[in-house]
């Protein structure tokens, strides 16, 4: 069952986005969260536990590979590691074009680390298309 995030469950929100993204720990994410930086997250439950989760944005500015605007954007997908390969992902996806196209969005888009095989593979699978490769680039000034 996919359910909104909410004061109820955003720990166990915090703590998935902690496993998805580990330089940040659970704390960072509520905060985040307090700070109204997370307004369009959903968790999938199985039962009592909350397995998975995807986070949403409208993106305004351009989207690689697009060319409409706003554009639906998966910001984070993660799934636990034993429920994988079940079809939670491929479901949260459906759930976030839904939820795109319910906010006039005409294109869903993400992106992920240019190395991370399983998430490219993941992405393509289920109808993405690779639209750019880049590297990026910073300076401290």
């Amino acid at each position: 069952m996919i359910v909104c995030v909410s004061e109820e469950n955003e720990r166990d929100w915090a703590a998935l986005c902690a496993a998805l993204w580990p330089d940040h720990s659970a704390d960072v994410w509520m905060q985040r969260r307090a700070d109204g930086k997370h307004p369009f997250e959903y968790l999938y439950r199985l039962g009592n536990e909350a397995v998975a989760f995807v986070g949403l944005s409208l993106r305004h500015d351009y989207v690689e590979g697009t060319d409409t605007s706003p554009v639906g954007y998966v910001e984070g997908i993660y799934v636990k590691p034993g429920h994988r390969g079940k079809g939670i992902a491929r479901e949260l996806v459906e759930y976030a074009k839904e939820w795109a196209l319910e906010r006039g969005c005409g294109e869903l888009a993400s992106d992920c680390e240019i190395g991370n095989a399983a998430s490219r593979a993941f992405h393509n699978g289920i109808g993405f298309r690779e639209a750019n490769t880049i590297v990026c680039f910073a300076m401290k000034l």
